[in-house]
């Protein structure tokens, strides 16, 4: 897989809905190298920290491959490099159903592990300009993957980003989407979810209830 753009921004106020809401999810791309800490990547921030941003969602990547869909099926909308918030535009094979929670990938002098997808909220929608969005990213399940940093560094657009671990036995980040967008009654996918030592302990939980 190749970095095809860092893509960071900072929280900014804009009015949605009669109403002033702090987001970050715009973002630009870098040109050249920044350091990724345990927390973020450089030059980038979150605005709520109790939803986004922390060590299991550190920094998101989503597949380069899935702007050519959004656009055919979207062509009223605009999708810039960058558009759902990602921190890491990816090309060759960020697919969900590829990859497992506790995959750890090197990337430029860096190493991040794949934790959990991206479940939207309505700041997707603030970003589009429509509410509809939401459904149409958790209809289209390209959800995108938030990565753990394992090891800090450096990296750029350019960079190859290598699995160096592969998880046996561990829930997709696929199936783990579906257990947090489609219900809890898959009892075997529950279990599966919840023997994924690298699950995080506040899903893990979650999950235990059921």
């Amino acid at each position: 897989m190749i970095i095809e753009s860092l893509n960071i921004g900072k929280p900014k106020k804009y009015n949605w809905k009669g109403r002033e809401v702090r987001t970050a999810i715009f973002k630009t791309p870098y040109d050249g190298k920044l350091n990724l800490k345990i927390l973020n990547l450089e030059g980038d921030k979150q605005a709520d920290l109790r939803v986004h941003g922390g060590t299991d969602k550190a920094v998101y990547g989503y597949a380069s491959e899935y702007y050519a869909l959004w656009k055919q099926e979207n062509p009223e909308i605009d999708f810039p490099t960058g558009a759902f918030g990602e921190n890491l535009t990816i090309s060759g094979g960020l697919f969900e159903d590829k990859i497992c929670v506790g995959d750890i990938f090197s990337c430029g002098t860096a190493e991040i592990m794949a934790v959990q997808p991206r479940i939207p909220c309505y700041k997707i929608g603030l970003r589009f300009g429509t509410d509809d969005m939401i459904s149409r990213f958790l209809n289209a399940r390209r959800a995108g993957v938030y990565f753990k940093v394992v090891r800090e560094g450096e990296l750029k657009a350019g960079d190859r980003m290598e699995k160096k671990f592969s998880a046996k036995d561990a829930v997709t980040i696929s199936e783990l989407f579906t257990l947090l967008t489609k219900g809890k009654k898959d009892k075997e996918l529950l279990q599966k979810a919840i023997n994924t030592p690298q699950l995080p302990e506040d899903l893990k939980a979650h999950f235990q209830k059921y």
